[in-house]
């Protein structure tokens, strides 16, 4: 006979006034116990309140696990009836200490407690979230989902705070009770929906704290008597601290709630979640850091403690951002669950595109989750993928590396195998193990030049002055050149032993250059006597630019003293050995039987007619041009006769005239006028000119463009004058 479930169930038991049976439905009120709970308070940080605080727990704890011991049906009338439970519940999520809290460590038996009380809050939460302890103990699934949303039992703000307080080493069990709860129950994803606007107006109120605004919000006009908003930089150190445990606490409670429930993740992208977290990450992260870096902090160790929860919560927040992005577009593509999955691609390339903007956000993504790993694997799984979109994202990413000035890390080359889940999940492993603080930069770079190296040494002086820029490098070698690392381990005084031996004030060495340029160089002039690099005396008598001083020009023309020198040189040119020549007469293997005779010269052709004609005559027509010509030809070898043999050098007046001649007899020939005259030359500059040669250019400047530029000048001068170009 199979058993009824809970909800259907009816037990008889005995009326506690009239002592008479009855039957009542398991679930009922008068079926729980009158037991109250107390509320939960967190450890206190002064050791006279601990006994007090060992008390309350040591009483919760006693009575979750008297809940606990109950047998089914009895459990679930406690869980839904008694309010003082829920209050007290309710009270540990809210209060529990969080692994990011700066807080002491508590004493041991303290902490042995409060890990004991986490163990039976954490159960209890378990067993209300299962609705089938056995086959006899169970409750109907539709009817356990009424019970939960009705009963307020769980609900969003407590899902997180759970996933916060739990997630770490429970995350399966973790997985399958939230799972759980949305399957029977999916009013949830409707509550998570409205929920969103509540987690987008925390970082609002953030910004507003900051004195920030987003471009999407309507600003308003500041009134005259309000008081100019606080800056991080100029805020309280206390206000500080709030606000980035305020960041901390938001940024990981939601990461956590992501990470054991990732089917959240499309509820988010329906309202722009990602938009809205990469705008306040771009415009309120800076800030902060800012406000972190240039204050002076008394306290060094909360100066350190700041960082280290700005680092945390930036980090989670670009976990949250691929998280969303991948369960959005990713998964489903390559867990094959669409058949079309161009919507999925279409989707993941405008949330790229739309986070292009970010610069910062999207350089500080792109180093823990590379863009171009996810690019290369839709490649494979999408042969249709639109090339010019994907390679306008990869220059955006480009280029928000190059306007951060930070050094890019190098990737592995993209996977070329088969797109599987697993293979997904290698791609993204390196995230796994970048640790909190590492959360911006420069995580282990080798091969830096001399200006990244300095970039990274001013990062840590700008903060720390105080420190050498030997002991930094030294400090920046050790871990990784990550300048936010050793930032960390400075401030918080740990420091590797090594490190702790060196002199903090070390100045940092130069080091000399391998090959120095002068001493490498090679060249014609190299180790001659002028050479200032290899001698340190040189003969300055012997350097003059131009003339030498108190030397005329026929001094330097009578110096025949390179001519002397070189007279021995040529003189060797004119000596002729003839020890080969043993006689007079030249002799050799040529055959010169027939060079005295003309062979062939007196031959007749073979066509007779040629010789037995008469010769050529001129005709009567062609003659007189022809004697023209000869007597023209006559005249030029008379002229060449009574021409004077040419000098090594001529008289630059006699050549200047027959070049003048020569142009003139030249633009007669052409019909061009040209105009020789002295007066348009005019006089040197600076001593007047006269009205002649003032003439003469303006006839000049007026006609110079009536032939090669087409006679622009006077069409201009008409159109100005009928006011067509304004003057």
């Amino acid at each position: 006979m199979p058993v009824l479930p809970l909800d259907e169930l009816q037990v008889t038991e005995k009326d506690p006034v009239s002592g008479k049976s009855r039957t009542l439905p398991a679930l009922h009120p008068e079926r729980a116990s009158s037991r109250h709970f107390v509320t939960y308070v967190s450890p206190p940080s002064s050791s006279g309140l601990l006994e007090e605080f060992l008390e309350r727990a040591e009483f919760i704890k006693q009575d979750l696990q008297w809940l606990l011991a109950l047998p089914h049906d009895l459990f679930w009338c406690q869980v839904i009836f008694d309010e003082s439970l829920q209050k007290c519940l309710d009270s540990y999520l809210s209060n529990a200490p969080r692994k990011y809290d700066s807080n002491p460590p508590l004493p041991p038996t303290v902490q042995q407690v409060q890990n004991e009380l986490h163990r039976c809050v954490f159960l209890t939460f378990l067993r209300m979230s299962t609705h089938k302890e056995s086959k006899e103990h169970h409750i109907t699934p539709s009817v356990f989902g009424e019970i939960l949303y009705n009963n307020y039992l769980f609900d969003i703000p407590k899902l997180m705070d759970i996933c916060v307080l739990f997630g770490k080493g429970n995350s399966a069990l973790l997985q399958k009770m939230i799972g759980n709860i949305f399957q029977h129950q999916p009013s949830y994803y409707e509550d998570l929906g409205n929920s969103v606007p509540t987690l987008l107006q925390v970082f609002n109120n953030i910004l507003e704290i900051c004195g920030l605004q987003m471009d999407g919000d309507k600003a308003e006009p500041q009134k005259l008597g309000d008081q100019r908003k606080t800056t991080p930089l100029d805020m309280a150190e206390e206000e500080l601290q709030d606000v980035l445990l305020y960041l901390c606490d938001t940024s990981s409670t939601l990461w956590a709630f992501l990470d054991i429930f990732p089917a959240a993740s499309q509820t988010l992208q329906k309202h722009g979640f990602l938009n809205r977290l990469s705008s306040f990450y771009e415009l309120c992260c800076p800030e902060l850091e800012d406000a972190i870096t240039k204050r002076k902090f008394e306290d060094k160790g909360l100066q350190a403690g700041l960082w280290s929860r700005l680092s945390h919560s930036r980090k989670k927040m670009l976990e949250i951002c691929h998280t969303i992005l991948s369960n959005s577009c990713l998964q489903p593509i390559l867990e094959h669950r669409a058949d079309n999955i161009q919507p999925y691609v279409e989707e993941f390339l405008e949330i790229l595109t739309s986070l292009l903007p970010e610069r910062r956000f999207l350089c500080d993504y792109d180093e823990l989750f590379p863009v171009a790993e996810d690019v290369s694997l839709l490649r494979q799984v999408s042969p249709s993928l639109d090339e010019t979109r994907t390679t306008y994202i990869l220059h955006g990413v480009q280029g928000s590396w190059a306007d951060s000035r930070r050094p890019r890390p190098c990737l592995a080359p993209p996977h070329t195998g088969k797109v599987t889940e697993g293979a997904y999940a290698g791609a993204h492993q390196n995230s796994q193990s970048i640790k909190e603080p590492e959360c911006e930069g420069a995580a282990a770079y080798t091969h830096l030049t001399d200006v990244e190296l300095d970039s990274l040494v001013s990062q840590v002086k700008d903060l720390l002055p105080d420190f050498g820029e030997g002991f930094i490098l030294s400090c920046l070698e050790e871990y990784g050149n990550d300048p936010e690392k050793v930032i960390n381990n400075l401030l918080e005084e740990n420091l590797t032993p090594r490190l702790q031996e060196l002199d903090r004030t070390m100045p940092r060495q130069q080091k000399p250059e391998p090959c120095p340029l002068v001493s490498s160089r090679s060249n014609i002039y190299a180790d001659d006597e002028f050479d200032v690099f290899s001698r340190d005396v040189v003969d300055a008598s012997r350097i003059w630019k131009g003339r030498r001083k108190q030397e005329t020009s026929a001094q330097l023309l009578a110096d025949k003293s390179v001519i002397a020198g070189q007279k021995e040189r040529y003189s060797r040119y004119a000596m002729v050995t003839e020890e080969h020549i043993v006689d007079g007469d030249y002799d050799d293997e040529y055959d010169d039987t027939y060079d005295g005779n003309q062979v062939g010269a007196n031959d007749a052709d073979s066509d007779d007619e040629l010789i037995s004609r008469r010769p050529f005559t001129t005709p009567q027509v062609l003659r007189l041009r022809e004697e023209a010509a000869v007597e023209e030809d006559e005249e030029e070898e008379a002229e060449e006769e009574t021409v004077k043999p040419d000098h090594f050098v001529q008289d630059p007046a006699v050549l200047r005239e027959r070049a003048e001649a020569r142009r003139a007899s030249y633009y007669a020939r052409k019909g061009i006028r040209h105009d020789n005259s002295s007066a348009l030359l005019g006089a040197n500059r600076g001593q007047g000119q006269s009205r002649d040669t003032l003439q003469e250019r303006r006839k000049k400047e007026a006609n110079k463009g009536v032939r090669a530029n087409h006679n622009r000048r006077a069409m201009a001068d008409r159109k100005r004058n009928k006011g067509m170009i304004p003057s």
